[in-house]
C-alpha cells in the first residue's frame, strides 16, 4: 500500500527559494525511507514542508486522501521542550493534542508501553529539563508515536545517541514501521545506518533531489564522489551486509 508521493515539491523563506522539485513516486507503508546529503542541503526544509510547516509549490499525496494534519507528525533536530513537565507528562500531553482532556486506562496503557519499548519508563517522571540530549531525543520519539502517525518525519532522530541506542532505535523503528503501517522517512549522517536499515533513499544536495530508489542502488561511488565529494565503496562486509568504506576525499 502507498503511504506517500511528493510531486514538485519546493519551499520558499520568504523570496529565496530553499528547494526546488522534489519528486519521489511512491513511498510504500511499512517502510523506512532515508533522507541524506551533505549539511544545509535542505533535508530539514523537505520535512517541515511535507508537515506543512512552510509553504511552496508541489502536492504531498496522502493514501486514502488523508489529511497532513491527521497523518503526518514531524519530528525536529530541536527536541526541546517544557522543562517544567515529566516526561510521563509530555508523552500524555502528545496523546491529547486534538482531542477531549478526558483520559482513559487504554490511553495509559499505550503510553506505559511507548515508554517501555523504547526503554526510556525509568525516566517517567523524571523532569525534561533533567535529561540528557540523547534522553530528550528518545522522548520526542514518544511523543511522536503516541499519536500514532501513518507519516512519521524523523530529522537526525540518533545525533545524541551513543552507538549502542543508535542501533536500537533504528532497529526499532524498523519493526515498528513494518507493524503498523507506518512510513517513515528519516534523515542521517550515518550512510551506514542507511545501508543497513531503510528501503529507500533520497539524496538532496543544494536544495534539489540528486537520487532516489532503492537504498542499495542510490548509494554508489559516483553519487559519493559528486555529493559527498569523497572517494568511497560499498562492499559486502563477511555477513554479507552492504558497508561504506571511505577512502580519502576526491581529488
Amino acid at each position: 500500500m502507498v503511504a506517500l508521493a511528493l510531486k514538485g515539491i519546493g519551499a520558499r523563506y520568504g523570496r529565496r527559494t530553499i528547494l526546488s522539485d522534489i519528486e519521489t513516486g511512491h513511498l510504500p507503508a511499512g517502510s523506512l525511507t532515508a533522507v541524506i546529503g551533505p549539511n544545509a542541503a535542505g533535508k530539514s526544509t523537505l520535512f517541515k514542508r511535507i508537515a506543512g510547516l512552510l509553504a511552496g509549490p508541489g502536492t504531498v499525496e496522502l493514501a486514502d486522501g488523508a489529511s497532513i494534519a491527521d497523518a503526518i507528525r514531524y519530528m525536529p533536530q530541536d527536541t526541546g521542550g517544557n522543562a517544567v513537565l515529566s516526561v510521563y507528562e509530555s508523552v500524555l500531553l502528545a496523546a491529547k493534542q486534538g482531542s477531549g482532556w478526558s483520559v482513559a486506562d487504554a490511553e495509559l496503557a499505550e503510553i506505559d508501553a511507548v515508554l517501555a519499548a523504547l526503554q526510556i519508563d525509568a525516566l517517567a517522571f523524571r523532569g525534561l529539563g533533567e535529561l540528557s540530549g540523547g534522553q530528550r531525543q528518545l522522548v520526542s520519539i514518544a511523543q511522536a508515536l503516541i499519536r500514532r502517525p501513518r507519516v512519521l518525519l524523523m530529522d537526525e532522530p540518533t545525533s545524541a545517541l551513543d552507538l549502542y541506542r543508535q542501533i536500537e532505535v533504528l532497529d526499532f523503528m524498523r519493526r515498528r514501521a513494518r507493524d503498523t503501517g507506518m512510513a517513515v522517512l528519516i534523515a542521517l549522517h550515518d550512510l551506514n545506518h542507511a545501508l543497513r536499515y531503510c528501503d529507500q533513499t533520497i539524496v538532496i544536495a543544494e536544495g534539489r533531489m540528486v537520487a532516489g530508489g532503492p537504498t542499495a542502488e542510490v548509494i554508489t561511488p559516483a553519487m559519493l564522489r559528486t555529493v559527498y565529494r569523497v572517494d568511497a565503496r560499498v562492499e559486502p562486509c563477511s555477513r554479507g551486509r552492504p558497508v561504506l568504506i571511505v577512502d580519502g576525499t576526491a581529488a
